[in-house]
């Protein structure tokens, strides 16, 4: 009995499909968690007092749409191509598996690229943002913080710039790229987790154990979002570093796995209405 089974990479060609699969789902909660963010957020009193959330709510509406905007643009260019890869172009030499490999020959996942690299951006201008409130804008904070942001944005610049025509996971900067925003989400957890500590001892020390609370509460809310992105993230620059195919199953919704966890920090404070320093 002959084999239908074609003589081409399948793996390849699965691990690229499951993961359109996963980004379809992992962006399906962010839109949902999207529009529960924007009704918490509407919905916070005017006359909250200075230094609440609510305090800065058209902020937070802004970055909550921005990035669902860019997020929405990145998946449907991916689902795009993956409708290209299967129908459109399936006939192509070299069929699925050269479409999966080459794919930035093509215009509309460079668009994809830049929009999830951008989303990138204000996800962490907007962690930093928080933090360097926290700190009170301290220099010793600031200046390292910002300039491996800087360091990953000019990364990021540099990968659009040599990513078109080439094999993305072979474009080794995307790897140093990679380091450095993985590295600095975790920066920041170790970081705002230690002030708030340092902020629950001293109020400790001063009011006792009735305000303290707060400060616990928002420092497991930092430890539950790195806990949710950091690992993936870890595995892919793993997968990503012996270039393997797994990498398929992470790249088109990790960026979706990254802004769920801010946004559900963002509901958390959005709904309990805690304070800057015990919100971060």
């Amino acid at each position: 009995m002959s084999s239908y089974t074609p003589n081409t990479d399948l793996w390849l060609e699965r691990s690229r499909l499951a993961g359109m699969l996963l980004s379809a789902v992992s962006y399906g909660i962010f839109v949902v968690l999207t529009l529960q963010a924007t009704i918490a957020l509407t919905r916070r009193p005017r006359y909250a007092s200075p230094g609440r959330m609510s305090h800065h709510r058209r902020l937070f509406v802004g970055y909550v749409w921005i990035t669902f905007v860019l997020a929405t643009i990145g998946f449907a260019g991916n689902a795009r191509y993956t409708e290209m890869i299967w129908i459109d172009l399936r006939d192509a030499p070299g069929g699925p598996a050269a479409l999966i490999l080459d794919e930035m020959n093509y215009w509309i996942n460079m668009v994809a690229l830049t929009c999830y690299y951008l989303m990138e951006w204000f996800m962490q201008a907007l962690l930093l943002y928080r933090c360097f409130v926290l700190w009170d804008w301290q220099k010793r904070v600031l200046i390292p913080m910002s300039t491996i942001f800087a360091a990953m944005v000019a990364m990021s610049v540099l990968v659009l710039a040599e990513a078109s025509g080439a094999v993305f996971y072979n474009i080794n900067i995307e790897l140093a790229y990679l380091c450095l925003q993985v590295g600095l989400i975790l920066l920041y957890t170790v970081v705002v987790v230690a002030r708030l500590l340092a902020l629950r001892k001293k109020t400790l020390e001063t009011t006792g154990w009735d305000d303290v609370a707060p400060y616990e509460a928002a420092a497991m809310m930092v430890v539950e979002s790195a806990g949710l992105y950091a690992p993936l993230g870890i595995i892919f620059i793993v997968a990503f570093s012996v270039h393997s195919d797994v990498t398929n199953l992470i790249f088109l919704s990790i960026s979706h796995v990254q802004a769920i966890a801010q946004l559900l920090i963002i509901l958390r404070i959005a709904k309990n209405d805690q304070g800057t320093e015990a919100g971060t």
